[in-house]
């Protein structure tokens, strides 16, 4: 039998909470759902919703909506808090670019996120396969808008441009905890590093979205999670998604709390009043869930954002004295 995660295995046992009322996600048996999962199969491709058994598969998969993994199902790293699995990966599919384009086509999606594991056996931590994905899916659906997901790429230098150049419409990476946590939660990453990597890829192209999330509730402080806003906003962040921390067996990092809903309300209160353009907080929130959806409304924020800006440019112009 393989083991998902090696490195886990002399971890000490943490036993999971029971969890709250408000976490339950829906299950639908729907027409649509088996129609996502025939097609992801078909293409023998993989999804996060899959790997990181995310409790809301269901609920999107019935909307035609899927995260695609790329670059296997196999990470580098061992995150303590990530369920996808740890080991040697195997090497690239020099056909996924089509495949994933050709399955967002029979899925006409109108959105569609595109992540991967963390290969740091590769020289450019997988960032040319991002750029041929991402220009093939674009090539084969010229209207569907493209989110991604990438790795940190550390210590691949300037790589991540290659992912920036091939112009998604967003990009996203999530910086996951609070720095405190890093060496327990993340290991294998750097928390500036990550904060630098979103800050860079908006000076490459700042027509691009940027979007990151954090987790909740393993063992993090609120000021903790005010201050990383604060460094989010410096890194001109638009869209924050924050979603409770779910432990995926008794080996991964303990549950420390579950947040209850009206936190998650005050908590997406202060995000607003930090200046990003969209928040997303919630127990079942996660970086891809209700993707579409939340692009538009980043669109509408931005537009509405902008008219304003104008408006007070105009409003400066018209009062200024003319000199002498």
């Amino acid at each position: 039998m393989t083991i998902r995660h090696p490195e886990k295995v002399n971890k000490p046992i943490n036993p999971i909470k029971k969890k709250p009322k408000w976490i339950k996600s829906t299950l639908t048996n729907s027409q649509e759902f088996f129609l996502t999962k025939t097609i992801v199969n078909q293409h023998n491709l993989k999804t996060v919703c899959q790997e990181a058994n995310c409790p809301n598969i269901t609920e999107c998969w019935s909307k035609r909506h899927a995260t695609f993994l790329i670059m296997g199902d196999t990470c580098t790293r061992a995150c303590a808090f990530c369920d996808v699995i740890t080991g040697k990966p195997k090497a690239l599919d020099n056909q996924e670019p089509f495949k994933i384009a050709s399955a967002i086509k029979k899925l006409n999606l109108r959105h569609a996120v595109i992540t991967s594991v963390d290969r740091d056996d590769l020289d450019d931590g997988g960032a040319k396969h991002f750029h041929d994905v991402i220009k093939e899916t674009r090539k084969l659906n010229p209207k569907t808008t493209i989110e991604v997901l990438t790795p940190d790429f550390l210590r691949k230098g300037d790589s991540y441009k290659k992912v920036i150049k091939a112009n998604p419409d967003v990009f996203n990476h999530n910086i996951e905890t609070v720095p405190s946590l890093y060496r327990k939660v993340r290991p294998g990453s750097r928390y500036f590093a990550s904060l630098e990597l979103l800050k860079n890829a908006k000076k490459l192209n700042n027509k691009i979205f940027t979007k990151s999330g954090l987790m909740v509730g393993l063992g993090e402080s609120l000021e903790e999670v005010y201050q990383v806003m604060d460094d989010m906003r410096s890194a001109d962040i638009d869209f924050l998604t924050i979603g409770q921390y779910l432990q995926p067996t008794v080996k991964h990092h303990p549950l420390d709390r579950f947040i209850e809903p009206k936190e998650f309300n005050e908590i997406e209160k202060r995000a607003y009043g930090k200046g990003f353009l969209l928040v997303s907080a919630s127990p079942l929130t996660r970086s891809s869930y209700h993707a579409g959806e939340d692009f538009k409304a980043l669109r509408d924020a931005r537009e509405r954002s902008l008219n304003i800006e104008e408006k007070y440019l105009s409003a400066v112009g018209d009062t200024e004295v003319p000199a002498g």
